[in-house]
């Protein structure tokens, strides 16, 4: 009895462990069970290992369809910056709709990182409904105050009701400014000089007036040499198509009390013409041939008016929006 009860241990060891058919465990095994046994051995190692680690093949895929996946949304922001046809879709999301979105998302954040922590802690499934809440509230208490800003910035650029129950607007810190100037300007040079005053607010509050081109030289040399503005330093003057009309914008700043005034002139598109104020300022000469250069807005008055940039015998105006080059290739 005890020599079958030897054998039928050997039997199940053997059927327990291929290893024990190996030449040390039975000198009686034929040599091509000894070579099977270790590469059994190593097709299970190898396909545990695969079963953890993807392969280099796998790898690549998925980062060839996330690399994708990051060019289709970089694509379709492009589009959406551009005006594309996709941008009216994005815009038609209502604040619910983002909201949703964003819930979904952050539970399963949640949802994630409570399947890791369970992992990490070997546990059987406990912990998850509670980090799951956790999370779902959270992601809630989120989403429900993006919602809220994102509303509040709608109203207050259509200039909702949201703007009237925080009582009238106050007016800017520099209107007492373009107060100022305007009323010395009437007094000084016309009633109509002025064709319009207005505080730029996107541009730091500037005070901004349109001048008549009739009195636009007279404007300068007042502003310039008035004891109180000493508007002495042209920083920059350009020109602007509208389509409907051309328009030069001239950025003047007083040396001695920093303070700043931008003043625009319009003009027809059939005629354009301004007078030069390159008399007043120096620094309106080179401005003013690059005006007329690439807008076509004739400056008279001024020493030396002709192209700057391109050549003499270019024909049209470059920056015009409705000019046709000769010559498309060029």
């Amino acid at each position: 009895m005890s020599e079958e009860n030897n054998s039928n241990d050997k039997k199940v060891e053997s059927a327990n462990n291929p290893a024990a058919d190996s030449p040390a465990a039975d000198h009686s095994a034929s040599p091509p069970k000894e070579s099977a046994a270790p590469e059994q051995a190593d097709d299970a190692v190898g396909t545990a290992a695969n079963a953890v680690e993807p392969t280099d093949e796998e790898k690549e895929a998925k980062a060839k369809a996330a690399a994708e996946a990051r060019a289709a949304r970089a694509a379709a922001r492009a589009q959406r910056s551009e005006g594309g046809e996709s941008a009216p879709a994005a815009a038609e999301l209502t604040d619910e709709e983002k909201e949703a979105k964003a819930k979904a998302a952050a539970e399963a954040r949640a949802a994630r990182a409570a399947a890791r922590a369970q992992r990490a802690e070997g546990g059987e499934g406990t912990p998850a409904p509670a980090a799951e809440t956790g999370g779902d509230e959270e992601a809630k208490a989120k989403a429900e105050a993006r919602a809220a800003r994102a509303a509040a910035r709608a109203q207050r650029a259509a200039g909702g009701d949201g703007g009237a129950e925080d009582g009238p607007k106050e007016p800017s810190p520099k209107q007492p400014l373009l107060d100022r100037i305007v009323q010395l300007i009437k007094e000084n040079v016309s009633d109509q000089a002025v064709v319009e005053g207005v505080i730029n607010e996107r541009d730091r509050h500037l005070p901004t007036l349109t001048i008549h081109p009739d009195h636009w030289v007279a404007v300068a040399d007042f502003v310039k040499t008035n004891e109180e503005l000493q508007l002495t330093y042209l920083s920059n003057l350009s020109g602007v198509d509208y389509e409907t009309h051309l328009e030069t914008v001239y950025y003047v700043l007083s040396i001695s009390s920093k303070q700043g005034y931008c003043f625009k002139v319009k003009t027809n598109r059939d005629t354009p013409s301004i007078p030069s104020v390159t008399p007043v300022w120096a620094t309106a000469n080179w401005n003013e041939r690059e005006v007329y250069d690439l807008l076509g807005i004739d400056f008279p008055g001024h020493p030396d008016l002709r192209r700057i940039m391109m050549p003499d015998d270019w024909v049209g105006h470059p920056l015009r929006k409705d000019y046709e080059p000769i010559d498309p290739e060029v």
